[in-house]
């Protein structure tokens, strides 16, 4: 394996920083687990995360009344004998909702870097946060910790472009971030507003774009000063905005925030088409990542 592949396999699982990830079952046998009082948890300080999805969080509380906890918790000391979340704060939370007192955790004694890079790889591996709770996570780890963004790549496993332009979308002003990071507007759109020169007219255009319903091609014409390409109707049939049912938004969102990037589904019949836009090679390498659940070699 490259170098270059190598270091990204960095940031694809928790083992790589916390060692083999460990079931229920595998920690009990080794013992490493250890009950803790859920009382005694507190949050990761460095969560990513700035909201969790409550239908996903009674999924997961169903989950775990029907088998148990299958993964446990990771924890490092606190001071008075509490815990703090490394990784797991779903699985807790969930708990907490069906009135658990105790849960199995691993205790770790890592340092406050790894414990942020920790929170931001777990969300990233099985969680998906928004573009901008990612920028967020890896602003902090350069402002706090002093890392580069070839450092914050190599931790969290992505190209050091990726990480660049995830962190340029927080020079945006906070209702565009806000549309970003509610899926309203996409990354395409975020990046054709940075290209934007006179920041007065960031806000107008952004707010047009998710009116209207633009396409990135059409935000990037807007952003270059040009109009906005026509969208010529049918002959004989008047001009209609694409206006997707909610079963189809709710896909096209699903799949925006995991793969974070422009994503539309075109149903017919009972068969339909998938299309994914990317906006550069580094793009390219990325959403094919997160596709085929491994870095894309070929």
């Amino acid at each position: 394996m490259s170098e270059k592949a190598a270091r990204r396999r960095l940031g694809r699982g928790l083992e790589a920083l916390l060692g083999p990830t460990t079931t229920t079952a595998e920690a009990r046998a080794e013992g490493s687990l250890t009950e803790i009082p859920l009382a005694a948890v507190r949050p990761n300080r460095y969560q990513p995360r700035r909201s969790f999805d409550d239908h996903a969080l009674e999924e997961l509380a169903a989950s775990l009344a029907a088998s148990g906890l299958l993964q446990p918790i990771v924890v490092r000391p606190a001071e008075d004998g509490a815990y703090e979340l490394i990784a797991g704060e779903r699985r807790s939370r969930a708990a907490q909702r069906l009135g658990w007192t105790e849960i199995g955790a691993v205790i770790r004694d890592v340092d406050d870097r790894t414990l942020l890079t920790l929170a931001l790889v777990e969300n990233l591996q099985r969680d998906q946060l928004s573009p901008i709770d990612e920028a967020r996570g890896y602003r902090r780890l350069v402002d706090e910790f002093g890392a580069s963004h070839e450092d914050v790549a190599s931790l969290v496993g992505r190209s050091r472009s990726a990480v660049a332009n995830a962190i340029r979308l927080l020079s945006l002003p906070d209702p565009i971030q806000e549309h970003v990071h509610r899926g309203t507007l996409s990354m395409g759109h975020a990046r054709a507003l940075l290209s934007v020169g006179d920041h007065r007219q960031l806000l107008p255009l952004a707010e047009r774009a998710v009116a209207e319903g633009l396409s990135v091609r059409e935000m990037e014409a807007l952003a270059r000063g040009d109009r906005a390409p026509a969208r010529r109707p049918r002959a004989g049939r008047a001009r209609t905005v694409r206006k997707p049912e909610p079963e189809v938004r709710r896909v096209e969102d699903a799949l925006r925030a995991h793969l974070k990037t422009d994503v539309f589904l075109q149903t017919r019949g009972k068969g339909g088409r998938i299309t994914v836009n990317y906006y550069s090679n580094d793009d390219l390498a990325r959403v094919l990542e997160l596709i085929l659940g491994r870095p894309y070699d070929g």
